[in-house]
């Protein structure tokens, strides 16, 4: 798919306001204006340039098509230049931070961080100052899981036994839709990558499917075990489960069946499963501190088919969360894996050597989450903290105290909403 950005970068002298107008005519995306007695002026945020043409040069150009035309407007003697970025796939920076001078803050899209806690509420943070702005009280259970939806719209929390959905950008307490019809805790939640429809994982030992269109549960799978964690595959067609006795099942929603199920480690619960964004590889953590890697490979029958790949003793306690790093962080790939050893280590995925150990939560690391170009990583622990970490140094950049109890899940949106199809 492709994206079309067009970006004017106004050259003038005096005020740069008074610039602006002439751009909007043109029906530019962003604005960007360079005064030529050396100020400089963002209006908009030009997150297009900063963001795409940034990170488009590390990867050489080879997704990014540029065009410059140059405009001199008569009656306020400035030139325009109108970039016409076209690009194969969206580009961004994260837009955590803005103290790195390569890292443009932008207000759109906007960063949206959440955790929740066992003291009953969801926080939602400024991701730079550490600020809380919003709570949720959650009154009644404790949340599991917390995923944010595509369009930035809403925020999923999974419950015991149900699943709320919160409105991101109002300001009321109350859910906007409510899912009842697991039996016990939901461990596992996550969106298509449309938005269209959730998908769940649960205790009661059921994966179920709810189209977001529609109420009521459309599809359920049986487990025949307590489930801890649901992955989508990239492909949107298969789902990946992991259920407290040791299986892994790859459940067909083309065939509506189970199409693969194996044992890594017989009566070891499996406690997290990732996925690569290209669908090349998937790694099952479990209670024993080992990560088991397979790569995926397309059967005859469009099934996924795992050929084991390599074996990782990550941690001597339990691994609680394994993730994967997201595509913008190509072209190196991490493996980051939070444990009850209160440390979260990260993995160079090309021979599975350890990076780097980040070291600073007091006790059990429950989750974690990469920013979307693989730069930071938000972490949630038993220690009442949530902490933004820096991938290159592996240094704690930002701790987020709120909570009153062990803080067990955390959620990140901060890249682009999904272009209208």
């Amino acid at each position: 798919m492709r994206f079309m950005y067009c970006v004017a970068v106004i050259l003038c002298r005096g005020d740069p306001q008074n610039r602006y107008d002439a751009a909007i005519t043109l029906r530019c995306d962003r604005i960007l204006i360079l005064c030529l007695g050396g100020c400089s002026m963002l209006l908009d945020e030009l997150w297009v340039v900063h963001g795409i043409l940034l990170h488009a040069c590390r990867l050489g150009f080879r997704r990014v098509k540029l065009k410059v035309v140059t405009i001199f407007n008569p009656l306020s003697k400035s030139y325009i230049l109108l970039l016409h970025l076209t690009l194969l796939r969206k580009f961004l920076i994260s837009p955590i931070l803005s103290h790195d001078p390569e890292r443009i803050k932008m207000t759109q899209p906007s960063v949206i961080l959440a955790t929740a806690s066992y003291d009953h509420t969801i926080r939602f943070w400024e991701a730079k100052s550490g600020r809380c702005y919003r709570t949720i009280q959650y009154p009644d259970s404790q949340v599991n899981r917390l995923e944010i939806t595509p369009d930035k719209r809403y925020l999923a929390a999974a419950g015991n036994p149900h699943i709320r959905l919160f409105d991101i950008n109002s300001n009321s307490p109350q859910p906007v839709m409510s899912y009842d019809s697991h039996t016990n805790n939901v461990m596992a939640v996550g969106f298509q990558c449309d938005g269209k429809w959730m998908y769940s994982g649960s205790e009661d030992g059921t994966v179920k499917i709810w189209d977001l269109r529609a109420p009521g549960c459309q599809r359920e799978y049986e487990s025949r075990g307590a489930v801890n964690t649901v992955v989508l595959h990239p492909n949107q067609t298969e789902l990946i489960s992991g259920d407290q006795n040791g299986n892994i099942r790859v459940w067909d929603l083309t065939a509506n069946s189970c199409s693969c199920e194996l044992v890594p480690e017989v009566d070891t619960a499996v406690r997290s499963l990732t996925v690569m964004w290209d669908g090349s590889l998937v790694v099952a953590a479990n209670n024993h501190g080992t990560c088991y890697v397979w790569r995926l490979l397309k059967g005859n029958q469009t099934m996924t088919n795992f050929e084991p790949l390599h074996k990782l003793q990550a941690h001597n306690g339990y691994i609680l969360k394994c993730l994967l790093s997201p595509e913008f962080c190509e072209p190196h790939r991490y493996l980051a894996t939070a444990s009850s050893d209160h440390t979260v280590k990260i993995w160079n995925v090309d021979g599975f050597t350890l990076e780097k150990t980040l070291i600073g939560h007091q006790r059990w690391v429950w989750d974690c989450v990469f920013s979307v170009d693989g730069a930071y990583l938000i972490t949630a622990s038993s220690d009442t903290t949530a902490k933004l970490w820096s991938m290159t140094s592996g240094e704690e950049i930002k701790t987020y105290q709120g909570h009153h109890k062990a803080t067990v899940c955390c959620a990140l949106h901060d890249g682009a909403e999904p272009s209208p199809s």
